[in-house]
């Protein structure tokens, strides 16, 4: 037992030792590990935690990399027109079942809403600040439903109508 732990700690001892980084000195913008050079660029020891340092290739300007500018270039790929018709006939199609779903949940909100007076649902006959805070979430809801409407609207505004409805896939 006592040769097994004395292993295990002589292991963890090494493993560690071998992280442990030798002193790091800073020159500039610069690091190193190299006494001599260190003492030759009079450089400052960094002490308090270990550095990383990650080198990568600076660009020049004659390294024949272009940086993509948004004003120019090559254009967007085209799409298919008829592909375009299906995927607008699609957007429409998912638009306006959308626009039945939210009407209809403004009528079903408008008729509890009850022009401010909904009927008191079983707990909120004891406790009245319940039935308010329901009257205040009921509000709020027509009004964000109201909203999602008018969006729905303008976004179906935008989808460009298709003009020949397309032919069903057998």
């Amino acid at each position: 037992m006592k040769t097994t732990f004395l292993i295990s700690w002589m292991t963890l001892a090494c493993a560690t030792s071998a992280w442990a980084q030798d002193r790091i000195y800073r020159c500039g913008n610069e690091y190193t590990n190299t006494v001599t050079e260190a003492q030759a660029k009079s450089c400052k020891l960094v002490s308090g935690g270990n550095v990383t340092v990650v080198q990568s290739a600076k660009p020049t300007a004659s390294s024949g990399v272009k940086v993509a500018s948004s004003g120019g270039g090559a254009p967007a790929p085209r799409v298919d027109s008829a592909d375009q018709r299906a995927k607008d006939s699609d957007a429409r199609l998912i638009l306006e079942s959308e626009l039945k779903k939210a009407e209809a949940r403004q009528i079903e909100l408008v008729k509890e809403y009850n022009n401010g007076e909904p009927e008191k649902l079983g707990p909120e006959a004891r406790n009245h600040q319940k039935y308010l805070d329901r009257v205040a979430e009921l509000k709020a809801a027509i009004a964000r439903n109201e909203s999602d409407i008018a969006g729905i609207r303008r976004e179906l505004g935008r989808v460009p109508a298709s003009n020949a409805p397309l032919a069903a896939v057998k």
